[in-house]
């Protein structure tokens, strides 16, 4: 018989962890004061809860004082919210956010998780990396070690997507832009039915890029298809790429980050492609983020963000082989 995960044999063989954690969540506190940021708090439930095509948010409807009904989603990301206070002139933030994404579920997934997002005026991504090693070196031990793996912190490799692919998968990424058959025949790869350049870029990327990522040191894998932007400004050195990062650590996808877009009419117009992209995958509709918009047009001030997930990172720091054993009490489907 499996006990649930409140009893007293599942809990005990937990607490290590917890209480590594609970100190992990004092430590991140200090170090985000210490430089000046403010810690803010933002509503869960909210009218849009991103414009991420391929994340599948949750319901959770409520109901006005006079019965009307108010459509809302648990957030995927306290991102557009944060941004908001931004251009309200709230200087460097940050914020411990519980998140909610639909059918997510395994060692490292849980579909109710908390991610660790920070925000600073000013900051161009060179900075925000520097900032983020610091901050790695911080809270975890010098070497981090997760599922065999030692990862050094002592010092981090900044790559390219392009080089990473390059190297890792012998692929000329940017001079086959948009053109799966070439990108195919540039990495060797045996092409899909149906399968678009932005399939077979993640295909790639998954199967070959990713399993090199983070494994002597922390890995910013830097400067992402202009397709692949997201949030992110294009480089105004170079318009094909995006100035965005993810960061590996002991092989894990720890962090996305963006040295954020703040042109109002280039995001609407992002906004609306990702739209059209999710009604035809069949996905949910919500209305366009207009209070967001309207934020970047009265004046979003030049910054870069990040969302780390901070349960992954209780893993690093504590050495517990699932995200399960970092949650005092697991949701519902995790085990």
């Amino acid at each position: 018989m499996t006990h649930p995960p409140w009893h007293p044999e599942r809990l005990a063989a937990r607490l290590p962890f917890l209480r590594r954690r609970g100190l992990l969540t004092a430590a991140a506190r200090a170090f985000f004061t210490a430089r000046g940021y403010t810690e803010v708090e933002t509503p869960c439930a909210v009218p849009v809860p991103g414009e991420e095509v391929h994340l599948r948010p949750v319901r959770a409807d409520r109901t006005a004082a006079d019965g009307a009904p108010i459509p809302l989603w648990l957030h995927t990301s306290p991102e557009f919210a944060m941004k908001r206070l931004l251009a309200g002139g709230a200087g460097p933030i940050f914020q411990l956010a519980r998140v909610w994404r639909d059918g997510e579920a395994s060692a490292l997934h849980a579909p109710e998780f908390t991610m660790l997002e920070w925000y600073r005026p000013g900051a161009d991504l060179a900075a925000l990396m520097a900032e983020t090693a610091a901050f790695l070196r911080a809270v975890l031990p010098p070497v981090a070690r997760w599922g065999g793996i030692a990862c050094d912190l002592a010092r981090c490799e900044t790559l390219t997507m392009a080089d990473a692919f390059a190297r890792h998968a012998g692929a000329d990424l940017l001079g086959t832009a948009g053109d799966a058959a070439a990108l195919a025949a540039s990495a060797g790869a045996r092409p899909r039915a149906g399968e678009t350049w932005e399939d077979l870029f993640f295909r790639l990327l998954l199967e070959r890029v990713e399993p090199h990522l983070g494994r002597a040191h922390p890995t910013f894998l830097t400067h992402w298809p202009a397709a692949q932007a997201a949030l992110a400004r294009r480089d105004p050195a170079d318009p094909r790429v995006a100035l965005r990062f993810e960061l590996f650590v002991c092989g894990i996808e720890l962090a996305n980050a963006f040295e954020e877009l703040t042109d109002p009419a280039e995001q609407r117009a992002r906004f609306a492609a990702d739209r059209a992209a999710r009604a035809a995958l069949g996905g949910p509709d919500w209305p366009e983020d207009a209070d967001f918009l309207a934020a970047l047009e009265h004046g979003m001030p030049q910054a870069s963000g990040i969302a780390l997930g901070f349960d992954r990172l209780a893993m690093l720091a504590a050495g517990a082989p699932r995200i399960a054993d970092v949650l005092w009490l697991p949701p519902a489907g995790v085990e």
